[in-house]
């Protein structure tokens, strides 16, 4: 699949987020709000199903989160929470292209409802957010120059070598995992999208550029290869991310994932983007959220 030609940097700049909007239906004006989570009038789960629409947070890195041409939002986690939301009678998404770093803090500050971007759970993020059971469950690899010259097939082979350096998202699930292995800061290579850490190694700015393999996949150019699954990571996978004082709003949506992931639609939207629907049945939030960094 081919990656959108809109990038993090041109929807997000000087820190203020683009929205992207599906067909959806109009923001309701005057919103009484109390306190959200209490599941009473003006909390997020009932703003939320007024409006008939979810402000979700996502990346556009295809194949977690995409930008369509027309603007729409689309990949294997939107197109789940939106399935999700539907079957709790919110039948529209509207998209913040976000950088992952600013994920959390925009959540917390009520710039989104939901993160939607295939942020991968670890235990110091679901120390800061609620997350759903899992959505998704992928792989990490190395993009490399053709050949590998390097040989750069694990974390523990980065660090074994001080002159390597390695291109990552700052914020991103890759970056936790270089730093929680100790991998030196004069080794990581912060990029503001996926064509540019593509663009660090084909320069030589970059030995390898650390990412999901399906991620990668996507972004494969000549005189790039990808390595096979990095073994010295943990497994990861991610769910909906939610606002800590948001727990009604994690039970509804938990009660519909369950059915959603029970049925077949489940297995056709997580095919549809490469990713396996039996993995993210396999494994549960707890222990998603025990992965360290």
């Amino acid at each position: 699949m081919r990656r959108s030609e809109i990038s993090r940097r041109q929807l997000f700049r000087g820190g203020a987020a683009a929205a992207l909007a599906l067909p959806a239906a109009g923001l309701l004006a005057g919103c009484s709000f109390t306190q959200p989570g209490t599941g009473q009038p003006g909390s997020t789960l009932d703003q939320i199903k007024a409006r008939g629409s979810a402000r979700i947070a996502i990346a556009n890195e295809p194949p977690y989160t995409q930008i369509k041409p027309d603007g729409t939002v689309t990949g294997a986690e939107p197109d789940v929470v939106a399935a999700v939301l539907k079957r709790m009678g919110i039948p529209s998404i509207e998209g913040v292209v976000t950088p992952y770093e600013s994920m959390i803090p925009g959540l917390n500050a009520n710039r989104w409802d939901i993160i939607a971007a295939g942020l991968f759970m670890k235990q110091s993020r679901c120390g800061q957010i609620l997350y759903s059971e899992p959505e998704i469950v992928s792989t990490e690899s190395f993009a490399v120059p053709a050949g590998n010259p390097k040989n750069l097939t694990s974390v523990a082979s980065v660090k074994a070598d001080p002159a390597v350096k390695v291109a990552v998202l700052p914020g991103g699930f890759e970056d936790g995992a270089l730093k929680t292995q100790n991998v030196p800061a004069a080794q990581i290579v912060n990029i503001p999208d996926g064509r540019s850490g593509i663009e660090a190694v084909l320069a030589g700015r970059a030995d390898a550029f650390f990412l999901p393999t399906l991620s990668l996949n996507s972004l494969k150019t000549d005189g790039i290869d990808i390595t096979p699954a990095i073994k010295d990571v943990q497994q990861t996978g991610s769910g909906a991310g939610f606002r800590k004082t948001d727990q009604d709003l994690v039970n509804a949506y938990d009660e519909q994932l369950r059915a959603l992931k029970a049925s077949p639609e489940f297995d056709e939207i997580l095919s549809r983007w490469g990713f396996s629907a039996d993995a993210a049945r396999g494994v549960t939030r707890d222990q998603l959220c025990a992965v360290a960094g």
